[in-house]
């Protein structure tokens, strides 16, 4: 493995002593990560959902996530072919901009995109989300739902009422259209009815292998 450019001075911007402190922390383990692992892979999130990212990292323990402080983690890998760490890390940092992370591994290239091209988990949508499809009721008992639950199923808009202490739909009711932007309302609907919209998905951008960076 080349030489590292170790020796080379950071420089953060101006901050409280805790947040430079924070900062600092998090370019040196970027730093250890560099050396230790073989390749870096940025990925963005589809439908971000914090537990789940959760269990990825738990199912990569031998590799290192890293997500969010864009500007920070740009520091830490180079601005520049003067400032980057390794050869050609500045073109990593070119490509952290939005909601994105990356990923450190020894794992070979070929393992890594086969896995989060096939890994995604179906989830409920959120408010501002579309839908996917089509989601009506018809009239009738719902019998999954407790009677305590009556008054919040129509504070969120279903035409319900209890019937000899059943959660009844007093008639057909459409909870949204496909294509349509999901209000809180909807889509906490969606929910309870168990009609999940959103998948979640890791999609690869790039790659930094044998000292250059690959878009996919």
């Amino acid at each position: 493995m080349p030489k590292s450019k170790r020796a080379k001075v950071v420089s953060l911007t101006q901050t409280d002593r805790k947040g430079l402190q924070t900062k600092k922390a998090l370019v040196q383990q970027i730093h250890d990560a560099c050396d230790e692992f073989a390749r870096v892979f940025i990925f963005s999130v589809e439908n971000m959902r914090n537990a789940k990212l959760k269990e990825v990292r738990t199912g990569w323990r031998d590799s290192r996530f890293f997500f969010g402080k864009n500007k920070v983690m740009s520091i830490a890998f180079g601005l520049d072919p003067e400032s980057e760490y390794r050869t050609n890390m500045h073109e990593i940092s070119k490509r952290l901009s939005g909601n994105v992370g990356v990923l450190f591994t020894n794992r070979p290239r070929e393992d890594v995109e086969k896995w989060f091209k096939t890994y995604e988990v179906k989830d409920y949508a959120r408010a501002g989300n579309p839908s996917t499809q089509a989601v009506r009721l018809m009239a009738g008992p719902l019998p999954q739902f407790s009677h305590a639950l009556e008054p919040q199923l129509r504070k969120l808009g279903l035409p319900t009422s209890l019937k000899r202490g059943i959660v009844t739909l007093e008639k057909d009711y459409t909870i949204c259209e496909k294509g349509v932007t999901l209000s809180p309302e909807q889509a906490r609907l969606l929910k309870l009815f168990e009609h999940p919209m959103a998948t979640f998905r890791i999609n690869l951008l790039a790659v930094y292998d044998e000292e250059a960076v690959q878009d996919y």
